[in-house]
């Protein structure tokens, strides 16, 4: 497809579950660069009680059209490699929700299809704009607490019930917590410091009313440092979501970013607070000067989602650099592959 020369990104949303309604429409919607067109719902009209002007389509193949740029792929994990493979096909750009596939094989397919099509293609890894990952990056790159040692990151929830997503609760190939919170501190982590040597990991079902894995721990070898990747569903009362040690000092944040929790609750992209972080969360920086110990408050870093599509909108119409390119979601892939193999065999597996 042929670049879009300075003018409005016509946009095909597919899916208007949690993701399409919080994560996607309203950031399409509050940057007028795009024109959210089309929505695919199989049967409901959800898109239109907030966008009057959006055109709800009850098949994927009316996405397809030649007033159709972009089409962002919100449905559920199993539709994912399907949907952006026929998107490709078609000679659009495509943005799809983690994971984009169930197997690394899947994703380097995507990402030979994407070339050969001559088309945008990313993954929504919306999390590397959150602000409390941001505010760890600048702690690292800024050598605030020197040559970091031990990387840990906690994603816990108590949860209850069973899903209210029929197609988590049926379960399958691609469809579990590792696919669902693994991925995005998967994708953390390695925005930071690369391909791993080596992975461990412990997979477990924790619920009874669970599809698949409910809990992990994911741990990452690198030469210098280990990180470790944590979530559980069964978690009453949380510890830090992020503990960074290095060789000068220690970093600690309680309390995750609130952009979710906000837009959720009904805020809107264009409210200037929605990625401010509240005080009483801002994390704790702990440097170590002649044997003192030193300790201060770090504010935030403001989270802000938006960037992602701004991105998008450059690397489409401007040939500009993805901020989260395809071939990272292959490693990102084989970092999950790594980890089932290990829990299964209950060793460290190399990743190649």
């Amino acid at each position: 497809m042929e670049k879009i020369n300075n003018n409005m990104i016509c946009v095909g949303l597919a899916g208007f579950g949690l993701s399409g309604k919080i994560f996607q429409a309203p950031f399409l919607h509050a940057d007028s660069r795009f024109n959210l067109k089309k929505v695919y719902e199989r049967t409901s009209t959800n898109s239109k009680k907030e966008y009057p002007e959006v055109e709800v389509v009850r098949s994927f193949d009316e996405l397809l059209t030649s007033d159709i740029d972009l089409v962002v792929i919100s449905t559920p994990n199993p539709c994912h490699f399907e949907m952006s493979l026929k998107a490709m096909q078609a000679g659009k750009h495509v943005v799809v929700e983690k994971p984009v596939a169930s197997t690394s094989k899947e994703v380097m397919e995507l990402c030979e299809i994407s070339k050969r099509e001559n088309v945008v293609f990313s993954v929504y890894q919306n999390r590397r704009f959150d602000g409390d990952f941001l505010t760890v990056k600048k702690i690292i790159n800024e050598n605030m607490i020197g040559e970091v040692l031990d990387y840990e990151c906690h994603f816990d929830r108590f949860v209850t019930g069973k899903n209210k997503k029929q197609w988590k609760v049926d379960g399958g190939k691609g469809i579990d917590l590792l696919y669902d919170i693994g991925v995005h501190l998967i994708d953390q982590a390695y925005n930071i410091f690369g391909m791993p040597n080596e992975v461990y990991a412990d997979l477990r079902k924790q619920r009874n009313e669970s599809s698949g894995i409910d809990n992990f721990q994911v741990y990452l070898y690198y030469k210098d440092k280990k990180v470790v990747l944590s979530s559980g569903e069964v978690v009453a009362m949380s510890g830090p979501h992020f503990a960074i040690h290095g060789t000068k000092g220690s970093f600690i944040k309680y309390g995750k970013d609130l952009q979710e929790g906000r837009l959720i609750s009904g805020m809107r992209p264009w409210e200037s607070d929605l990625g401010v972080d509240e005080e009483k969360y801002f994390g704790t920086l702990c440097r170590v000067s002649e044997n003192e110990f030193l300790e201060e408050k770090i504010v935030t870093e403001i989270g802000d989602y938006g960037k992602y599509y701004d991105n998008i909108y450059h690397a489409i119409n401007d040939g500009g650099e993805l901020f989260v390119k395809p071939e990272e979601a292959i490693d990102v892939m084989k970092i999950i592959e790594a980890a089932q193999c290990s829990s299964a065999e209950k060793c460290r597996v190399k990743v190649v």
